[in-house]
């Protein structure tokens, strides 16, 4: 495999993996270029980043209710 070269499920794996820590350059250039040839998982990545938003606002809803009852 070349140094930069990513599979679909290679780069899946690191696009959830960001979420909870900071990529290497290696993985962060290989994730960048696979993004820019393929045309499925950049509709992944705004599926996930939607899921992360939602869950966000979610979490300060709930944050709110919880503070507003007696």
């Amino acid at each position: 495999m070349m140094p930069l070269s990513r599979t679909c499920r290679d780069v899946a794996a690191l696009l959830v993996a960001q979420e909870d820590r900071r990529l290497g350059l290696a993985d962060r250039l290989a994730l960048r270029l696979h993004l820019a040839m393929c045309e499925t998982c950049p509709k992944f990545e705004r599926q996930l980043l939607t899921m992360r938003n939602q869950m966000r606002l979610w979490r300060a809803y709930t944050d709110e209710e919880t503070k507003g009852s007696p």
